[in-house]
């Protein structure tokens, strides 16, 4: 880090709000790894089974007994019912009493940091001083199209365009930002290979090692043979990734397009919890304070351009904290698409050098209910890493709107 970002960080650690015991702080973050649907190192992995792996080490990381946690609010986004059921099971899995309550969120692409938002809020409330904010996504098991059976719904959709809207492909939505706002093919493609190319750097240098918990599971090979396994490492972050290598895939999703698989998300299966406390209760039980969940906002969008949410979420968090985009240190933007992601940090005027410094979900998949807890696991080790004081995890959320939230370091 040279000097110049150096002094920016120390003036920034200066308009840090005093502390407050009612503060909600993170206490521990954590996921497993992400890997590619139907055919990675989790694809015959259970949602519930993945989800009780980051529980357990979620509370052993906090140095917390399972049987302080009043609640976990688990994202989810395509499992049947968000996953309720199976997500209590999950609990049980990691060896949390009955007394411990649980329920799940469901709002698309930002179900995992809605989750913690959930939580966050029921501290502030005072009707919880302790709970998990987490996400799960099982890509392999459940896919796009299981959430909605569109012979089920009403003829009046049809005739509303904005409901309509709602049922557009994402990959759509992707070519009407990149057509609308005139976000170009090449710049794209940059950001693919910038994803790659800092979580390839991120993994070879071991800065992943501390968010991800290894899960034991089993695999079946293409002879139908089941065998024991242990993956602990992302799979889907390409080293070979270049222009020349991206300008030769053809559009994934409109004839002429220039969405990808190449600048688009991962489809990916994997697990991330986070542990927030009320700051007096945290210091009662001795408990390891990493960061303050600060401050959440969600906005809404036409959902035929739902990639620009984040482009109206950041700045509503912004506001509420009496920050500027300078004044952030670190951003966690999702990489849904790259159409969307350079469209959002432009108009913004995010700096390239503080976006994803890890990677994104173009090189490390975007389980959807998972990705908003995922972000932070990744987001809190490079903060302690770096000195960074301000970080702000967002991202677009399906048919229509932007989540953000803001976090500083202790």
């Amino acid at each position: 880090m040279d000097r110049l970002n150096r002094l920016q960080l120390h003036l920034n650690s200066n308009k840090i709000a005093s502390k407050s015991a009612n503060d909600v702080v993170i206490c521990s973050a954590v996921r497993t790894p992400l890997t590619k649907a139907k055919k990675g190192g989790l694809k015959d992995t259970a949602p519930e089974f993945l989800l009780s792996v980051v529980l357990k080490a979620a509370a052993e990381r906090a140095k917390l007994d399972p049987s302080k946690i009043q609640d976990i609010a688990v994202g989810n986004t395509l499992q049947p019912g968000a996953g309720q059921m199976t997500n209590r099971m999950g609990m049980f899995l990691a060896g949390f009493p009955d007394t411990t309550s649980i329920m799940t969120v469901n709002r698309l692409c930002s179900s995992g940091l809605e989750s913690c938002a959930t939580i966050a809020s029921k501290i502030k409330a005072g009707v919880i001083d302790v709970g998990i904010g987490a996400g799960v996504e099982s890509m392999s098991c459940y896919d796009m199209n299981s959430s909605v059976e569109v012979d089920k719904l009403s003829d009046a959709i049809f005739d509303h365009p904005q409901a309509r809207n709602c049922l557009m492909g994402m990959g759509e939505t992707s070519e009407n930002v990149a057509e609308k706002f005139g976000i170009s093919k090449e710049k794209q493609d940059q950001m693919a290979v910038e994803s790659h190319k800092k979580a390839w750097e991120a993994r070879d240098k071991g800065l992943f090692k501390s968010e991800i918990i290894p899960v034991k599971t089993k695999i079946v090979d293409k002879e139908g043979n089941e065998k024991e396994v242990t993956i602990s490492e992302d799979d889907g972050i390409r080293k070979e990734t270049t222009l020349q290598t991206l300008a030769k895939l053809k559009p994934a999703f409109r004839k002429n397009g220039t969405t990808t698989a190449g600048n688009s998300s991962q489809v990916t299966d994997g697990a991330a919890a986070v542990v927030l406390v009320r700051r007096s209760v945290a210091e009662k039980l001795g408990l390891p304070i990493l960061a303050r969940f600060v401050d959440y906002a969600v906005e809404g969008v036409p959902p035929e351009i739902m990639g620009i949410g984040p482009a109206v979420a950041i700045p509503a968090v912004l506001k509420k904290v009496n920050k500027s985009v300078s004044d952030v240190d670190i951003w966690e933007v999702n990489e849904a698409f790259a159409s969307q992601a350079t469209y959002s940090i432009e108009k913004l005027g995010i700096s390239k050098d503080k976006l994803n410094p890890k990677g994104g979900a173009i090189a490390l998949g975007h389980p959807l209910g998972c990705t908003g807890s995922r972000q932070i696991a990744t987001l809190i080790p490079e903060m302690q890493r770096t000195g960074a004081k301000s970080a702000v995890v967002s991202m677009c959320i399906g048919t229509g709107m932007g989540a953000a939230a803001y976090i500083e370091r202790e």
